[in-house]
């Protein structure tokens, strides 16, 4: 039997990975109130209410001492874990080691969980004392059948600043917007769409010449592919910094090893123990968006 030379050609195989697109780093993580170094499943954040000021009306009047309001927030951690094995085999049948980009994946999945429990504890019920609080309907943005308009925007802005949440466009003296606004890519779509958006007169922020929205009505645009979508309703989220606290036990730790119960292959694992809760409802706006 004879062959063809076609018969001798031979393939050639990558000797290194491409990670696919995704996201890799907690987008939201940095825009809430730090709760570190957690002992136990739970830490409760304390909250102190306005306790109004009274006139004197006399010399030499008795003190009269105001009730300031006490409460608090739980927040309750939640462990997460990647793990993958990598035979030693396997890596005999492969040109490229696997084990390395395998890690960065771990972390990339952690960080990813990170903003989903951000999100949630957002827009979801807040653990107190004594009930489970939901996000009241007073903050929140009905859909109206459109995406996100410059009317929503100022609607979620006038909530926040009727109730004088971090009114201050920049508190800290950073430079920096004192609130956030978490959409998708459809939504900064739909602003760009917008003709006063795209008006310097109205935004006084010029990214737009690279084609997006940083910053427009005090609130620092993050973007996001995570919110969540029910049917065609994309429901995004504002807060303001510190409205929603971010703790962790541990945060995300990783490890390779070899594993004698497994014939030695060695295992990727990556850990972490975290949790959030919304420490102020008046403080956190949901915003529905067609999408």
């Amino acid at each position: 039997m004879s062959y063809t030379i076609t018969e001798n050609m031979v393939q050639q195989f990558g000797t290194n990975f491409r990670i696919l697109g995704q996201q890799k780093k907690s987008r939201l993580e940095g825009w809430c109130q730090p709760e570190g170094n957690i002992v136990g499943t739970s830490k409760s954040v304390e909250r102190l209410g306005a306790a109004d000021a009274y006139y004197l009306n006399s010399r030499h009047a008795d003190t009269r001492y105001v009730d300031v309001p006490h409460s608090r927030r739980w927040l309750d951690l939640q462990d997460t874990a990647w793990a993958e094995l990598v035979d030693e085999m396997d890596k005999i049948k492969m040109l490229a080691d696997p084990t390395s980009p395998y890690a960065g994946l771990a972390v990339a999945a952690l960080n990813r969980v990170k903003d989903d429990v951000i999100i949630a504890a957002a827009r979801g019920s807040a653990r107190s004392n004594s009930a489970s609080i939901a996000l009241p309907s007073n903050q929140k943005v009905a859909v109206s059948a459109t995406g996100l308009t410059l009317a929503k925007l100022l609607a979620t802005k006038e909530i926040l600043d009727a109730a004088e949440v971090d009114a201050e466009l920049d508190p800290d003296g950073q430079g920096q917007a004192s609130r956030v606004i978490v959409v998708t890519t459809k939504q900064l779509t739909n602003l760009l769409g917008t003709t006063e958006i795209k008006s310097v007169d109205y935004n006084n922020v010029k990214a737009l010449a690279q084609g997006q929205v940083d910053t427009f009505l005090g609130f620092k645009f993050v973007r996001t592919e995570r919110l969540p979508k029910v049917g065609d309703d994309r429901y995004c989220l504002a807060w303001s910094r510190g409205c929603v606290a971010f703790g962790w036990g541990k945060d995300i730790v990783s490890n390779i090893d070899p594993l004698p119960g497994k014939n030695y292959s060695v295992q990727v694992y990556a850990r972490m123990s975290i949790g959030a809760v919304r420490v102020e409802d008046a403080g956190v706006v949901e915003i529905a968006c067609k999408e």
